[in-house]
C-alpha cells in the first residue's frame, strides 16, 4: 500500500516540478522581457537587473531606484516558488506593484524562464538575443549609445512652428512632428557620450524617435529655434 506523502515531501516536489524547466527555451520566453529587464549585472532599464535575482529578497537590487513600496515591503525571496507566482501574476502576488505585465500563462514557459534565471545566477546561461541593427529601426533593448552609427549620430536639432528638424552625421535631415519626439537622458555607461546626443527610432509606424542625451542640462542648449 502507497504511503501518503508528507507535507516536506509534497513540498520538495512541488520545488522540483517548478524547477524542471528548460534554459534555453526559457532564454526565448524572455526575449519577450528584454524590453524592460536586462541580465547583465547593474544593468537597469525600467525594471532592475535580474543578474542575481535568485534568492534575492524583492525590492533589493543593488542600484535600482525605482521600487514601488509594496515590491519593498512584500517581504517576498525570489525562489523558484515565488518566481512561478509572480510570471503567473504580479498583481496577485504583489498587489499594488508597478510592474505593467499580464503574466505568463502557460506554466511550462514559466518553468522555462525560472531555469533561465537561475542559470543566469550561476552563470550558465544561454543567450536570450542577439544584438545589431541600425539606430532607427531598433527596439527597447538597451543600446550602446557611445558607439551609435553615423545615421544615429545628432549634429543639430532645429525647431520651427510644430516642427523639429534633426540632423545627423550621415549627413541627412529628418523632420519630426513635436508630438512625436522625445528628449531623454541615459547617464549609464552605455548612454551617449557628454556633447553627443543620440537619435533612437520608435512606433509602430516609425513616426516617433527619441533623442538621448548624456545628461538633461544638455537638452535645451542643444535646440535652436530657426526657421528656413
Amino acid at each position: 500500500m502507497l504511503r501518503p506523502l508528507t507535507g516536506i515531501a509534497l513540498l520538495a516536489a512541488a520545488h522540483a516540478a517548478i524547477g524542471a524547466g528548460d534554459a534555453k527555451r526559457g532564454a526565448q520566453v524572455f526575449r519577450a522581457c528584454m524590453a524592460c529587464h536586462s541580465v547583465a549585472e547593474g544593468e537597469h532599464l525600467t525594471g532592475p537587473s535580474l543578474a542575481h535575482v535568485w534568492n534575492r529578497k524583492a525590492g533589493t537590487t543593488p542600484g535600482f531606484m525605482r521600487y514601488s513600496d509594496p515590491v519593498k515591503q512584500s517581504g517576498v525571496t525570489w525562489d523558484a516558488a515565488a518566481l512561478d507566482k509572480w510570471l503567473a501574476n504580479p498583481a496577485q502576488l504583489i498587489p499594488g506593484n508597478s510592474m505593467t505585465f499580464p503574466g505568463i500563462k502557460d506554466a511550462k514557459a514559466r518553468e522555462d524562464v525560472i531555469a533561465y534565471l537561475k542559470a543566469v545566477d550561476d552563470k550558465k546561461a544561454p543567450p536570450a538575443a542577439k544584438g545589431g541593427g541600425g539606430m532607427m529601426g531598433m527596439g527597447r533593448a538597451k543600446l550602446d549609445l557611445k558607439n551609435a552609427p553615423p545615421e544615429g549620430q545628432v549634429r543639430s536639432i532645429r525647431y520651427c512652428g510644430d516642427t523639429y528638424s534633426v540632423e545627423t552625421a550621415d549627413g541627412k535631415v529628418e523632420k519630426i512632428w513635436e508630438f512625436n519626439l522625445r528628449f531623454k537622458s541615459d547617464s549609464s555607461k552605455l548612454g551617449p557620450a557628454p556633447g553627443k546626443p543620440v537619435v533612437v527610432g520608435a512606433g509602430m509606424q516609425g513616426d516617433r524617435a527619441s533623442i538621448v542625451f548624456a545628461s538633461p542640462k544638455e537638452i535645451s542648449g542643444f535646440i535652436k529655434q530657426s526657421c528656413p
